[in-house]
């Protein structure tokens, strides 16, 4: 075992025994008879353990203990003890020991017990390392962007995690809505606490209720047992409303209710329940599209709206095509087991022209999909799907007029085609050579304008 273990002890056969039979357990054992001497083991060796008599002459386990802990809060205590200083022991255990074990020392026990100290030493520090992995991969850091538009966004959301205030995302559909939320959390004073995120549009009006505030068991048909809600859930933490412009008025009435007073109550209950939530709400849509139509409550959308984040969509922030795409292949070339070293300029350039209505999620789908039916090290044409080659330049999401520019590069398309095929005397492999495209891309637009 890779356990370092140090026994203080003033009686030498004592020391001795105990050193004894844990090094038969497997692990490294340093004594010490003299309290400050086993400081400067504790200084000089990586220390796991501290099994330390109760009263020695020169210093007491308690000061030891105080010391140890002041040097090094990682460090492990135990005391041992006659069966008189018991509650001597127990005010130790106060002050930061980890346990006790009293006097003659019972060997098969003190097994138990160390085993057990070093079990929970080794969870505290799994969990210590998943907290720093989780704030690492869902804060402001786990973001890849390099565009001006993101770095705003990141400076608002930033700026507003330490607090406590409700926040209003918004954008497009898989823009990173729920990414921003979870850097919010995570890089905030709550991030030790819960993150919950409910999506109110993937649930219907009937469930949409039980969902967020829980019920009481009899409260309705089928309801054979209490079940807390998404409010409780998140105590402490964070609540994400995903789509909360699709929750119905009149349970937004109770939405508000909880912002306004911190409390509410699980359905079939009138028993009120705090609610310390931090809530971060997303939406789609237009929210003041949504007042104005009625189906979001003004006075709910201000109290949502305290501080508002606007995504902007990836056509927006073309700048952050190339990173993303870099991150993407580099995880799906891991997850796949392949060796994909990057991507072809011709790839890349249909990459940076795409429109991409799906925006970053669509994305990552694309680039996942390229991975995984790609037979060489380099992605090409030949692995993006046709979707991309289908270019379409948009306005503020105005479609481009009849037989205006759309029309005009699809006939010249065909021009080119045509003149391909006939310097190349209709062989398709040199005409898509000619063109800079693949022959399948080249098959793909013959299919489409309907070309012989």
């Amino acid at each position: 075992m890779d356990h370092t273990i140090l026994v203080v002890e003033d009686e030498s056969v004592q020391l001795e025994s105990i050193a004894g039979f844990l090094s038969k357990q497997g692990y490294r054992v340093l004594k010490s008879s003299h309290p400050r001497r086993a400081l400067e083991i504790a200084a000089e060796e990586a220390v796991d353990i501290v099994l330390s008599d109760f009263r020695m002459p020169e210093m007491s386990g308690v000061e030891l203990l105080s010391a140890l802990k002041h040097r090094n809060p990682g460090i492990e205590v135990v005391i041992m003890t006659a069966y008189g200083s018991v509650e001597l022991a127990i005010e130790a255990m106060k002050l930061g020991a980890i346990d006790y074990i009293t006097k003659p020392v019972d060997l098969h026990q003190l097994r138990i017990m160390i085993r057990n100290t070093l079990e929970r030493k080794q969870l505290i520090s799994e969990n210590s390392l998943l907290r720093t992995q989780l704030s690492e991969r869902f804060g402001f850091q786990g973001i890849i962007s390099q565009s001006s538009a993101m770095a705003q966004v990141m400076n608002i959301a930033g700026r507003v995690a330490s607090s406590n205030v409700s926040v209003l995302v918004t954008g497009e559909t898989g823009t990173g809505k729920e990414l921003i939320a979870r850097a919010v959390h995570f890089s905030g004073s709550r991030r030790e606490k819960p993150f919950v995120a409910v999506n109110c549009a993937a649930l219907p009006e009937t469930l949409l209720e039980s969902e967020l505030f829980g019920h009481e068991k009899g409260a309705f048909t089928g309801a054979d047992r209490l079940r807390k809600g998404r409010f409780e859930l998140a105590e402490g933490g964070t609540l994400f409303i995903d789509e909360v412009g699709e929750i119905p008025l009149s349970l937004q009435v109770k939405l508000l209710r909880v912002l306004q007073e911190k409390t509410f109550e699980r359905v079939g209950s009138s028993t009120p329940l705090e609610a310390d939530v931090r809530i971060v709400a997303a939406t789609n849509r237009d929210p003041e599209s949504m007042v104005r139509q009625g189906t979001l409550r003004a006075d709910l959308y201000y109290r949502l709206n305290v501080v508002s984040i606007r995504i902007p969509s990836l056509r927006e922030r073309r700048d952050d095509i190339l990173p993303l795409v870099d991150a993407f292949l580099h995880r799906f070339s891991e997850e796949n087991g392949k060796q994909i070293t990057g991507i072809s300029r011709e790839a890349m350039d249909a990459l940076m022209k795409y429109s991409y209505p799906g925006n970053v999620r669509e994305l990552e789908n694309i680039v996942q999909q390229s991975v995984v039916l790609s037979r060489a090290s380099t992605i090409t044409t030949e692995d993006l799907p046709m979707r991309v080659f289908e270019y379409r330049p948009e306005s503020s999401g105005a479609k481009v007029a009849e037989g205006g520019f759309t029309e005009k590069v699809e006939a010249f398309e065909q021009e080119m085609i045509t003149e391909a095929l006939r310097e190349s005397g209709q062989v398709q492999t040199r005409a898509a050579e000619m063109l800079g495209i693949s022959e399948r891309h080249l098959r793909y637009k013959l299919k489409k304008y309907g070309m012989k």
